[in-house]
């Protein structure tokens, strides 16, 4: 099954910003897995760096900052074999680790 996860903040009569990604539902092994039946997770199949120069990263935490530098470093793995030029050197920029 394939669903989005849109997480997004709106502010009525303002703005709105919402990030949305496609991603799989797979089969994932947990130490319960017997005891709860088959667990399910998610491989993102929506390849986009998020952009980061919009984020205030003292609200964000250190698993949160983990999460999107994790993300981001799928994106460069999966799509710099494929670009080149201009959109290797933003796909490069954009998708530079947070600090923690």
């Amino acid at each position: 099954m394939i669903t989005s996860i849109e997480p997004g903040v709106y502010r009525p009569g303002l703005w709105g910003v919402r990030i949305e990604n496609l991603a799989l539902a797979v089969p994932v092994d947990t130490p319960e897995h017997g005891a709860f039946g088959e667990m399910l997770g998610f491989e993102t199949l929506t390849l986009c760096p998020i952009d980061t120069r919009c984020l205030d990263t003292t609200l964000l935490r250190h698993d949160e900052i983990g999460w999107l530098n994790d993300y981001h470093a799928t994106v460069r793995t999966r799509l710099l074999p494929l670009v080149t030029g201009e959109a290797r050197a933003w796909l490069l920029a954009r998708t530079e680790p947070l600090g923690v």
